[in-house]
């Protein structure tokens, strides 16, 4: 195998769908943190959580809430 098709293989993804950059709705991105919606887009609003308002609407972008999540730090109480 030549260094050029190495290099194509290299940024195949199993299973054909890399979602790590995929912009998710308020709803969407509610689903995938297991929130209501009205949680993430007041959590949006008071920058608590990552996003971009695009017009009325709030997006967010899956692999910066992942980031977002792993930084965030239990507190017990």
């Amino acid at each position: 195998m030549t260094k050029h098709q190495e290099n194509e293989y290299r940024n195949i993804i199993i299973g054909g769908h890399d979602d790590r950059n995929e912009v998710m709705t308020s709803v969407e991105a509610a689903e995938y943190l297991k929130m209501h919606v009205k949680t993430v887009c007041r959590l949006a609003k008071e920058k608590k959580i990552p996003a971009k308002k695009v017009g009325s609407e709030w997006r967010f972008l899956r692999s910066v809430l992942d980031k977002w999540l792993a930084q965030e730090e239990v507190v017990s109480s």
